[in-house]
């Protein structure tokens, strides 16, 4: 009997198997609790729509703007995804590369150490130069893919370096090539980093964007960011907020979006994925 209560309570606290409707509906919750303080607040204490607007207000001015924003949010929105995928394009070659030659690896992975550490804003007026004053849509790309290619490369390194050695030794009794043991042994086994990796690099790959249109200022490609500073500078803070909703919703998309492509991916081999039996 006790045995059987210890496993239906690790069973009931296993996070895979919450009903999708508890995970729907107590964050739906929350932000409408969240947000009905948040007016509360506002107009209890009278707070100035120039300090903080209310959500009504958030609300109103996102529908009035919708047709200033929404060209705006597209302009992000490509910078973001074409970032993310030169990112991921040379983090998973880089790493390829640095999992078959330790001298590669011991020569270049120190300077992707640094390009990350780098603070963005520092380098960015520099790209701005490099690259031109025509070309702000190049700059934008380029900097927003530093900031989204070390967490490819260090995740998709580690995967390929995390291969099981009894499985290593099973590949080199049966005199498997470079390539055999590449293609059907560490790239498997380097999946759900490279996933994992590609979540982070998500989010990282906007917030690049997002700054670089911060340096770059306004031009033909405006994004998201320049409308932000711009309601700020006029006192338009309920638009600046419905841009930062903007924001917020362009996030919480990319990552749940990558999510879904990371159980699609892994649901029927990788332990992270598979449900419980028992």
């Amino acid at each position: 009997m006790a045995e059987t209560s210890v496993a239906a309570r690790s069973r009931t606290a296993t996070p895979g198997e919450v009903p999708l409707w508890v995970r729907v509906v107590v964050p739906i919750a929350i932000g409408i609790v969240f947000l009905g303080l948040w007016e509360f607040l506002v107009w209890r204490l009278e707070i100035p729509k120039f300090v903080l607007p209310a959500p009504s207000l958030i609300g109103k001015a996102l529908v009035d703007d919708l047709p200033t924003l929404l060209p705006s949010l597209w302009n992000t929105l490509q910078v973001t995804l074409a970032a993310f995928v030169v990112a991921l394009v040379l983090g998973v070659a880089f790493a390829i590369l640095f999992s078959q030659s330790v001298v590669f690896e011991i020569s270049l992975f120190p300077y992707a150490v640094i390009l990350q550490v780098t603070p963005i804003v520092s380098v960015a007026p520099l790209i701005l130069i490099w690259v031109g004053l025509d070309h702000i849509e190049r700059a934008l790309l380029i900097l927003a893919t530093i900031v989204a290619f070390f967490p490819i490369l260090s995740n998709t390194t580690l995967g390929l370096k995390s291969v099981d050695h009894n499985l290593r030794n099973l590949f080199d009794l049966y005199h498997a090539s470079r390539w055999q043991r590449l293609k059907e042994l560490q790239m498997p086994s380097a999946m759900p980093y490279l996933l994992g990796g590609m979540k982070i690099s998500g989010g990282l790959s906007l917030i690049g964007a997002v700054v670089a249109e911060f340096v770059a200022g306004s031009g033909n490609g405006t994004g998201l960011a320049w409308r932000i500073i711009e309601s700020g500078n006029r006192l338009n803070i309920p638009r600046m907020f419905a841009a930062l909703v903007l924001l917020s919703v362009l996030g919480i998309t990319i990552f749940f979006s990558l999510s879904a492509l990371q159980t699609l991916l892994l649901r029927k081999w990788h332990e992270s994925a598979v449900g419980r039996e028992n």
